[in-house]
């Protein structure tokens, strides 16, 4: 019997993970985490997607992901995950399944989760004790907005932009947001 269709809005945000075929590895070296972002870069281009936050982790990909009317979020997403596993394939002689079905997404229909959603996508690293901060993670959006380091896949989020008038102003307050979350434990 053939999957329903997904239901996706012609524009707006969502949260989109893809996660490794039985929870296992799709990263095992710091090439291939380089190797899926230069391919999430290209396509993200040519299907018209906005990825706002996004954290690369060794069995799982988060992103927040912006759509207009002109993006292919389910073309982006197969072509992304193909073409990574072609990769793979290549280099470690693997057969099978490397993702564990398609991708699961969910509509951020609200500003307030829409916020958290940015959070949660970047303190996975911190939450799975992979470290302690999350600047020292190198494969997140954090430190685009939380240091200002520049990061082409990145499109900065509209309420970053709300956070203060200069940015630097904007990254302090931006991880001080992160900081008190860690503090205070929440941590989903």
């Amino acid at each position: 019997m053939p999957r329903a269709a997904r239901t996706l809005p012609q524009s707006g945000y969502l949260h989109v993970i893809c996660r490794g075929n039985n929870h296992k590895k799709i990263f095992y070296s710091q090439s291939d985490f380089r190797i899926f972002y230069k391919i999430a870069y290209a396509l993200k281009l040519e299907e018209g997607i906005k990825i706002l936050h996004y954290c690369f982790m060794p069995n799982h990909v988060h992103f927040l992901i912006g759509l207009t009317k002109k993006s292919q979020l389910a073309r982006f997403m197969k072509r992304l995950c193909l073409k990574y596993f072609y990769s793979y394939q290549r280099k470690y002689a693997y057969s099978g399944h490397l993702w564990h079905s398609r991708f699961k997404s969910k509509i951020i229909e609200d500003d307030a989760y829409f916020i958290q959603c940015g959070k949660y996508i970047e303190l996975n690293p911190v939450r799975a004790n992979l470290v302690k901060q999350p600047q020292d993670y190198p494969f997140s959006s954090y430190r685009y907005y939380a240091k200002g380091t520049p990061d082409k896949l990145v499109d900065t989020d509209p309420f970053y932009l709300t956070l203060a008038d200069t940015p630097e102003e904007r990254q302090q307050h931006y991880q001080k947001t992160i900081i008190n979350e860690i503090v205070q434990g929440v941590l989903y």
